[in-house]
């Protein structure tokens, strides 16, 4: 049979290797009687009882010390630990010497050398004598002949909780050492009383690969040859508790496809073809630019298709609704499909469901093809309790807080960071710098930081304690997410952070040098749920709930806001976002279409979560994704769900081309209301202006009702306007009520301006109107109407 140099042959038993426990003190049977040895082999001094115990019970914090080659008195002591091995024999140059049998695995030999040699070992397995296959040999290179393979300069910026390229130094990494190929397994486990790794080379026995510890960094390492990309491994780690469990390696960055949940060597071939993106991107302002959201569910947007079917898919089709960027639920390893990734296991691995992470890979590059950006949902604020990942990872609290009440998450059964940590919070932000660096990701958005920084958040009174100043901000988690920012942001130029905080936390995106958080963006949450609750109000009872739409203006200025209609909003219950809307359905879709018009017009970016952009009526499920089929023309020849998807695409494109929706969201004078009071009417009028003070007018109009002869008051210096975009159109499946003819204000006082309009307001409809620069012909199309 073919085995790996450390795939060792089960043992002759009833009991399959992987399940036998070793004994943890010396057998007391003798060994074998001697074999004839080559070139002077003499015994070796017995290794001491308590170092023999402790290998055998994977406790010792430094087998090298015991195993490989040593100088002693006349020559060099080799000692192998190799269970179930029948013989075990060292070649050098000009040398081949059967080692004795010490019992329990054990092999030791004196070899009359003057140094250490380079050497391997042939180790045989079975009976030659008798056995009908003639027994198994096997040539490999000693893990315990070499210098330890991780740099002091490693191991000082890990204590020091400042590694910004964590991936590179911990973890599984192939590598060449000292002229031999193989992987170098390190682990950061500070309490753990011994550390090995198991894998299917050695049918996960950890027995013959106990790894040495590196002092106080609290890291493990050992070099194994011989072993390369592909293989699958876990952590064998005796715990402070005396617990003994099989670990998923935290930094490993691929995983075996759930349910199973080894960890596997991975090694990237990905050639980049995205250099003049990233070149683009290190110049862009996102504050100041087009940023259109696409939110996606990878494994239900097209169910069944990998990294590269989505590749050939999903660029296409998110360019052209153009979008300038797709935001990924999180993509990270996780156990349970049914928590959409925000339950995450392997923070440094793509999730194995699609594909490889260079398949992942190849994804992002062929949508950075297509000129869209990659964001991805990253959640730093809590991981599973699963007894093979994170949670006390080595018999004791480590990546969570030592107290149960700081440690426990109330709202999803899961365990927080404990960020006070100074390895935890490298272990945090050199993975926020990994996904940005080695996938070229466009930026992250953080789940949940408002659960971060509370200490009260979801806990009773009683439940929790206040920081040093009395109050409950987690200064850690500040701390943290200020690290995260600044360490991203200057490693990779271009990129952007988006906070899901959900409070009235203040500094959000402020500026960490002056005690902000420092976020690019921070998710709108107040103006998502206030227009929410309008828009599901049927048109008559509107008027009492004007404010609800306006109140959003107060605080506009505050943070830098991104307006998300996100998953979150249409599951469990609360219906899709045209499900929302009162009204048959022919008013629940026009309904849909104006609060899209109104959201792309209001200042701030925008976020819109797949199937929304056709009007999906049924509520998102990670089970079969999106209702495509409602786009077929054989479904229905009227332009209902086609027609809202056209509108998207024309509110894109209209939104890139048009400065004044995008260049000054973050400034309070590229915005002035033309009228936020006309709740009767369920009319909201607003300007918006670019930094040459060109200006766009934005109404909505959320009645069912056509309004003639509306007056709206204008800048008197601008001589016409012309419709640019009328969610009522026919194209869209509106009615077609419009302004057909360029727009001359008249001296008709309004809204305290000297000139004004007179329009007409579509049912539930959103119209923009821009100057019409140039001669003006009444009756006239503008080129630019629909």
């Amino acid at each position: 049979m073919t085995l790996s140099p450390y795939q060792q042959p089960q043992p002759p038993s009833t009991v399959p290797a992987v399940f036998r426990s070793r004994p943890a003190t010396p057998s007391a049977a003798p060994p074998s009687p001697p074999r004839p040895h080559g070139h002077g082999v003499r015994v070796a001094e017995p290794l001491a009882e308590g170092d023999r115990g402790r290998l055998l019970s994977g406790t010792h914090h430094d087998p090298h010390a015991c195993l490989g080659a040593h100088p002693v008195r006349g020559g060099i002591v080799v000692r192998v630990l190799r269970p179930y091995a029948r013989a075990v024999t060292v070649l050098a140059k000009g040398l081949r010497a059967e080692l004795h049998e010490e019992g329990d695995g054990f092999f030791a030999g004196v070899l009359p050398m003057p140094g250490i040699p380079e050497y391997e070992l042939l180790v045989r397995y079975g009976d030659a004598e008798g056995s009908s296959d003639g027994g198994t040999e096997l040539r490999l290179t000693d893990p315990y002949r070499f210098l330890p393979s991780l740099g002091e300069f490693d191991l000082h910026l890990i204590s020091e909780g400042r590694h910004e390229q964590l991936w590179r130094a911990l973890g599984a990494r192939t590598m060449t050492h000292a002229g031999v190929t193989g992987t170098r397994f390190t682990v950061w486990a500070p309490n753990a009383r011994g550390v090995r790794v198991a894998g299917d080379f050695n049918y996960w026995d950890g027995t013959a690969l106990p790894m040495r510890s590196l002092g106080s960094s609290g890291v493990w390492e050992l070099f194994v040859p011989e072993i390369g990309e592909g293989a699958r491994y876990k952590f064998e780690i005796a715990g402070s508790d005396g617990t003994r469990t099989l670990r998923a390696d935290p930094m490993a960055r691929r995983a075996e496809c759930p349910p199973s949940t080894a960890s596997v060597v991975e090694v990237s071939r990905h050639v980049w073809q995205d250099a003049d993106w990233l070149t683009r991107r290190a110049g862009w302002a996102p504050h100041r630019s087009p940023f259109s959201v696409y939110e996606v569910h990878l494994p239900s947007w097209r169910p069944g298709l990998g990294y590269r079917e989505l590749a050939e898919q999903l660029p296409g089709y998110v360019r052209d609704l153009g979008f300038t960027h797709v935001e990924l639920m999180p993509v990270a390893e996780h156990p349970f499909g049914g928590s959409w990734g925000y339950q995450v296991t392997g923070f440094y691995a793509s999730t194995s469901r699609l594909g490889s992470p260079d398949d992942f890979r190849f994804l992002v590059d062929s949508l950075h093809g297509a000129g869209i950006g990659v964001l991805m949902d990253w959640v730093p604020a809590h991981f599973p309790k699963d007894d093979w990942a994170l949670a006390r990872f080595d018999g004791e609290p480590l990546y969570e807080p030592a107290d149960p009440a700081r440690a426990e998450h109330p709202d999803w059964g899961t365990l927080e960071f404990d960020y006070g940590r100074r390895e935890v919070r490298n272990f945090l932000v050199a993975n926020a710098v990994y996904w940005c660096e080695e996938f070229h990701l466009d930026g992250l958005r953080v789940d949940a930081v408002a659960s971060m920084l509370y200490l009260d958040y979801s806990r009773e009174e009683g439940a929790w304690s206040p920081n040093a100043h009395g109050g409950r901000e987690n200064l850690d988690a500040m701390a943290f997410l200020q690290e995260m920012n600044a360490t991203l942001y200057r490693r990779c130029p271009g990129v952007v952070t988006l906070a899901e905080e959900s409070t009235a936390w203040g500094g959000v995106t402020g500026a960490t040098d002056h005690g902000g958080l420092g976020f690019g963006f921070k998710w709108n949450m107040g103006w998502m749920h206030d227009s929410l609750e309008y828009m599901a109000k049927e048109p008559v009872h509107r008027k009492y709930h004007h404010n609800e739409m306006t109140f959003s203006m107060v605080y506009a200025w505050s943070e830098n806001y991104m307006l998300p209609i996100s998953h979150d909003e249409v599951v469990h219950g609360k219906q899709a976002l045209v499900a929302k809307m009162p009204g048959d359905w022919w008013q629940q879709r026009a309904s849909h279409r104006a609060y899209l018009g109104y959201m792309w017009a209001h200042p701030g970016k925008q976020l819109l979560f797949m199937g929304q952009e056709f009007a999906q009526g049924a509520e998102w499920s990670e089970g079969h994704g999106p209702d495509w089929w409602l786009l077929d023309p054989a479904y229905s020849a009227e332009p209902d769900h086609r027609g809202v998807r056209d509108l998207v695409r024309e509110l894109n494109q209209v939104y890139g081309r048009t400065p004044a929706l995008w260049q000054r969201d973050t400034d309070p004078g590229g915005f002035c209301w033309i009228d936020c009071d006309a709740s009767d009417d369920n009319v909201f009028v607003f300007l918006r202006y670019d930094e040459a003070g060109d200006p766009l007018l934005a109404l909505s109009h959320f009645s069912p009702a056509v309004r003639h002869g509306y007056r709206l008051g204008v800048p008197e210096e601008i001589p016409a306007w012309a419709e640019v975009m009328n969610t009522d159109s026919l194209a869209y499946g509106g009615s077609g009520v419009r302004n057909r003819a360029p727009l001359t204000p008249e001296p008709v006082p309004a809204h305290g301006r000297p000139c004004s309009l007179s329009t007409t307001l579509p049912p539930l409809a959103t119209v923009w109107l821009r100057p019409v620069r140039g001669p003006v012909t009444p009756g006239a199309p503008h080129p630019h109407a629909p």
